[in-house]
């Protein structure tokens, strides 16, 4: 099974980084929308939207948070990590057809505990539009 595990504690490092992009399309918010049960008018109803400062529909925040979790999940630490904690502040909307990119990047590795802990980071473009932390409980090879 080992071809399907992803990063061991031992083979990580502080600085090692990882991303996922992906362009947000109406669709993608109408599925959010009915998977999460979110179906707050700011993200599917235009005219509402348009009263809003926003002026647009807004993609989903959790959806961002959605992308950080694709990040540890298949890439870094990857599968067979679990997910511990999340801290997150949305700094600035996602809007529909926007190619959100998170990143994720070791800040510190518990080996004791099995704990990583990353800077989550989501961009459109250059502008941060979501941060914090991530912690990661993350296996050791069998000795």
């Amino acid at each position: 099974m080992d071809e399907l595990h992803g990063y061991y504690l031992e083979d990580l490092e502080v600085g090692m980084s990882a991303s996922y992009a992906k362009t947000i399309s109406e669709s993608d918010v109408y599925m959010f929308a009915g998977i999460s049960g979110d179906n707050n008018p700011i993200h599917i109803n235009s005219e509402y939207a348009a009263t809003t400062p926003f002026k647009n529909r807004i993609v989903h925040g959790m959806f961002s948070a959605a992308l950080i979790s694709t990040v540890a999940g298949t890439r870094l630490p990857g599968p067979g990590a679990i997910y511990i904690e999340q801290s997150i502040k949305f700094k600035a909307p996602v809007y529909i057809g926007d190619t959100a990119k998170a990143t994720g990047t070791i800040e510190e590795i518990d080996e004791k505990r099995r704990r990583v802990k990353m800077r989550t980071d989501v961009h459109v473009g250059e502008k941060l539009v979501a941060t914090g932390y991530g912690i990661y409980m993350v296996d050791k090879r069998d000795a």
